[in-house]
């Protein structure tokens, strides 16, 4: 009997301690649910920091930036996480309803890592957010923290400006929002056969240009809460313009987020447009010489119309033959000096060796310098023409140099006849022009 009494007790015992265990799992699972936010569908703080702690996703930790832990600022992000991911976070919510759920309607366009839709926050402003899948990020969070903390200190006028970023855990996904560029991106008015886009005169491509410079000299500068910055994939795909026809650098910074599979891949299509230096071949590192090399591209893109670039173009531009390099499309409405001096700095920035490039200083230098005066001349008594002569230029020369300038003169200048100047200059003797021309190191014109 004793032994019968002791298995029941045992029994008894076993089956309560088993309702006890129960019991308590439940409460703690029920107390979890009440505690987490399941209106957005999203975790604890304390469990966010759990998951955290077994994920290298960069996600993970973002998703709950609202709330983060002033602890967390003392991790390797140099004490700055805390303040800009506060200030400048959007939830996932806004952003479904400013694009109406990423509707296909709002799809501007994608690429192998990312998707960007046109989108209208609740204050009425335009936006454009650009979604990049969390697989293709920097897993290492310090990294991608870095990262981000530069996309948010870059401000510029001739940049594409980054309002906020949203990043979600459930969709695997970071959404950076910029301001919406109305007129799209450079590219579409090169080789441009749409009647529906006008096609820039040669003051708007002038501005441009001289805009894009600033832009790149601003990322190459080194100022107090911006380090020096190399773009790595400037284009004119990478260029939008604003409704004053403004150019407004995209995705500075941007690389710095990706992992570096995705740099990989985004930088072969930039070799396959010519933007890349050459030397990155040997190299395989981009310098601050490698974005002057792809702006000098987009000058020669830019003012002969064509996204794609035949040899023959520039070979026109070497040869000052301005007629073949600047786009038939302007009908022959642009400034010869000016056509001169941008095929001038655009072979100089895509000189072979880095070192002979000059840097985006000197070169918005001499973009804001204003436009040589036209020679204006009269050839016999029936031909009145402008020759383009920049004085500064030519006397740089120490040799007789056949630079775009002289071939450029040459093309207006025929033989024989009588020359009278105007323009602001008084008329001048044959012996003193061949003076001066001769003080330059050689004569203008044989």
């Amino acid at each position: 009997m004793g032994i019968v009494a002791g298995v029941i007790i045992a029994v008894i015992a076993l089956m309560v301690g088993g309702f006890l265990v129960v019991y308590r799992y439940r409460r703690r699972k029920q107390k979890i649910g009440n505690t987490s936010d399941t209106s957005d569908d999203r975790l604890s703080i304390d469990q966010a920091k759990e998951v955290h702690k077994k994920s290298p996703s960069s996600l993970v930790n973002l998703e709950y930036s609202n709330e983060w832990d002033p602890a967390m600022t003392s991790q390797d992000c140099n004490g700055i996480c805390h303040e800009f991911l506060n200030v400048i976070k959007f939830n996932l919510e806004e952003v479904e309803s400013a694009t109406q759920h990423f509707s296909e309607v709002n799809l501007l366009g994608k690429s192998n890592f990312s998707a960007v839709y046109k989108g209208i926050l609740k204050d009425g402003s335009r936006v454009a957010i650009k979604s990049i899948s969390k697989i293709n990020c920097k897993t290492v969070e310090a990294e991608f923290i870095k990262g981000l903390s530069l996309l948010t200190s870059l401000k510029h006028d001739n940049l594409v400006k980054l309002r906020g970023f949203c990043c979600s855990k459930a969709r695997g996904e970071c959404f950076l929002v910029y301001d919406f560029a109305s007129n799209g991106n450079l590219s579409q008015y090169l080789d441009n056969e749409d009647d529906r886009i006008d096609v820039l005169d040669w003051t708007t491509r002038v501005s441009i240009i001289s805009g894009i410079a600033k832009g790149i000299e601003y990322l190459h500068s080194d100022e107090p809460n911006k380090p020096p910055t190399v773009h790595q994939n400037i284009s004119v795909e990478k260029v939008l313009v604003d409704e004053q026809f403004n150019p407004l650098i995209l995705d500075s910074g941007l690389l710095k987020l990706l992992a570096d599979d995705v740099v990989y891949s985004a930088l072969k299509v930039s070799a396959a447009f010519g933007y890349m230096a050459p030397e990155y071949i040997t190299t395989g590192r981009f310098t601050e010489k490698s974005d002057v090399y792809a702006f000098g591209v987009i000058i020669l893109q830019v003012v002969s119309g064509k996204r794609k670039l035949a040899s023959l173009t520039r070979l026109a531009a070497e040869a000052g033959k301005l007629e073949d390099f600047v786009d038939l499309k302007l009908k022959g409405k642009f400034s010869e000096s000016e056509a001169a001096r941008l095929a001038k700095i655009a072979l100089d920035c895509t000189h072979e060796l880095p070192d002979s490039r000059p840097t985006m200083a000197s070169v918005v230098q001499e973009l804001s310098k204003p436009a040589p005066a036209p020679l204006h001349v009269t050839v016999g008594r029936t031909q009145r023409l402008e020759v383009c002569v920049i004085v500064s230029c030519l006397r740089d020369c120490k040799a007789r140099v056949r630079s775009p300038l002289v071939y450029s003169c040459r093309a207006f200048i025929g033989g024989g006849g009588a020359v009278a100047a105007s323009g602001g200059a008084a008329e001048e003797k044959k012996e003193e022009k061949k003076e001066s021309d001769e003080d330059m190191g050689f004569p203008l014109f044989d």
